[in-house]
């Protein structure tokens, strides 16, 4: 049974399946406040979000393929784009409706939600640039990851106009490469006066780590968070933040969703652009 012949009187569903650690889903706080922005509007349709977590991305391909054959969802979201990625090229081919949610460089012939991940970096760099900072850090997500390399290309045309160093280390957004890649970049020589981290987990286990390397934040070092969450809002200081409207940019992505299972033409869509918000660990580059 496909989602089309699906009985209507049914409650429907919205899949999306993780491709992640089960233990990393439950610290990371962006996930959770997407789903509840995509299920705020679904509720008037009878329908919810189907969440399935796997370890990878061929797991994840697996899971599409029971979905269309048990008729499980009318429609499933994707995120994370990779570089090669084959998601799209096999949902086309099940015929599964789907969304793409994030950076994607061409036409993937699907609806999308496209994400504006290199401005926000070069703001954040311009931002550093303008404290006097000239070795800027950057602890990015996993670098196969389409949003991670228009970030890392967006800090290095930055840093590269304002005559600046740009580092980049790769982490995969747990606390644990947080603190670790942390203490790696301050053992350099010369040592980054400002981090940009990925995500808000990353960006606290660094803070964690630089004080207990001894460094005040922020006049020996600045750190700033990609996502904002409770977690920020409650670190000591308080972290400086890129932050995101996750809950509208759930909103959208099912919304875009819905447009796709009437069979209405897909409006281009774009996520709120993550925007600059100053607290306590940012300042001013070190003399």
């Amino acid at each position: 049974m496909t989602p089309a012949h699906r009985d209507r009187a049914e409650p429907g569903a919205l899949g999306l399946v993780l491709a992640r650690s089960t233990r990393l889903l439950g610290a990371e706080p962006f996930f959770m406040e997407f789903i509840t922005g995509m299920e705020e509007s679904l509720v008037a349709r009878d329908m919810s979000v189907l969440l399935h977590v796997v370890p990878t991305y061929e797991e994840e391909i697996a899971a599409y393929r029971r979905w269309t054959e048990g008729g499980l969802v009318d429609a499933v979201v994707v995120v994370n784009l990779t570089e090669g990625d084959r998601r799209p090229a096999v949902l086309r081919e099940l015929g599964l409706p789907a969304v793409l949610v994030g950076t994607w460089r061409d036409d993937p012939g699907l609806p999308t939600v496209r994400t504006d991940d290199r401005g926000p970096v070069r703001d954040a760099m311009g931002r550093l640039a303008e404290l006097g900072h000239r070795v800027i850090a950057r602890v990015a997500g996993p670098r196969s990851l389409l949003h991670t390399q228009a970030r890392t290309a967006a800090q290095q045309e930055e840093c590269r106009e304002a005559g600046i160093e740009a580092v980049v280390v790769d982490g995969d957004y747990t606390a644990e490469s947080g603190a670790r890649l942390t203490a790696e970049l301050l053992k350099r020589n010369p040592r980054p006066t400002a981090i940009l981290y990925d995500n808000d987990v990353m960006a606290v286990a660094g803070l964690a780590t630089a004080k207990d390397l001894g460094l005040e934040v922020p006049a020996d070092l600045s750190l700033i968070a990609w996502d904002d969450s409770t977690l920020c809002r409650l670190a000591s200081p308080p972290l400086t933040t890129m932050t995101v409207d996750v809950h509208r940019y759930g909103v959208l992505v099912a919304e875009a969703a819905l447009d796709h299972i009437d069979g209405r033409p897909a409006a281009e869509r774009w996520s709120p652009t993550a925007h600059f918000v100053q607290r306590g660990t940012t300042g001013p580059a070190p003399a």
